[in-house]
């Protein structure tokens, strides 16, 4: 496994985005786009790269943050970086996220990639389902994704398949918003709902204060089973 910080092509062509690219050791024609949270793409973000990567699998991590925050990487478990990171989170626009996300799966396709998937957490996660909804992406995974319940009327759009990871004591989406999420889902043929008990936003970080360690690797297992028989 091999990894570097390059830039890919915008989707206007006319900027670069930059990304954290993980290779695997052999050629391999599946990629997955990992979309951050709010913190940029850190340390965790980059080790979730690599960590499909060494599963073998193209990775790459666009910095969502390009357009007014370009690099920044922020800690979740220092409150004044907490702040911050919900300071971007209020500017972002995140119909410019799923350009991004196009973008990433153009380039992942020029790269050799055949099937491309996507796995989002918090504001990832709702892009994944955005991306699921309104790009061509195989498959898509979003970890306590945000506002989704406001967005159910964009999952007849939905083509591929999504799962989606909630863990039910989430401070930032609560019981309503997943209720509408299940009441808006449970019966779409290509999206699987999983519930957390007990469990908050942010249970499946790679570490610090936030992680759940039973939940996360149930959740992961489940990430990793589903795209591995959807992007085969």
């Amino acid at each position: 496994m091999s990894a570097t910080n390059i830039t890919i092509p915008a989707l206007d062509a006319t900027n670069t985005i930059p990304a954290y690219v993980a290779r695997p050791d052999a050629d391999s024609s599946r990629a997955i786009i990992v979309i951050p949270e709010i913190f940029g793409v850190n340390a965790g973000i980059r080790e979730k790269c690599d960590d499909w990567a060494a599963q073998g699998y193209l990775a790459i991590a666009p910095d969502l943050f390009w357009r007014f925050a370009p690099g920044v990487e922020l800690d979740p478990d220092v409150e004044a970086e907490l702040q911050e990171a919900f300071g971007y989170f209020g500017q972002y626009d995140a119909d410019d996220g799923v350009k991004d996300i196009e973008a990433a799966i153009r380039w992942l396709h020029a790269q050799g990639a055949t099937k491309v998937g996507c796995v989002g957490f918090c504001l990832g996660g709702r892009l994944a389902y955005m991306a699921a909804a309104r790009t061509d992406v195989n498959a898509s995974v979003g970890y306590y994704g945000v506002m989704i319940d406001q967005m159910l009327n964009e999952s007849h759009a939905i083509a591929h398949p999504l799962m989606l990871h909630i863990p039910t004591a989430d401070h930032l989406v609560g019981p309503e918003a997943q209720a509408k999420m299940h009441e808006g889902l449970d019966s779409h043929p290509k999206v699987t709902l999983h519930d957390y008990e007990g469990l908050d936003h942010g249970f499946a970080a790679t570490g610090g204060n936030r992680r759940n360690e039973a939940g996360a690797q149930l959740a992961d297992g489940r990430t990793k089973a589903f795209l591995a028989e959807h992007l085969a």
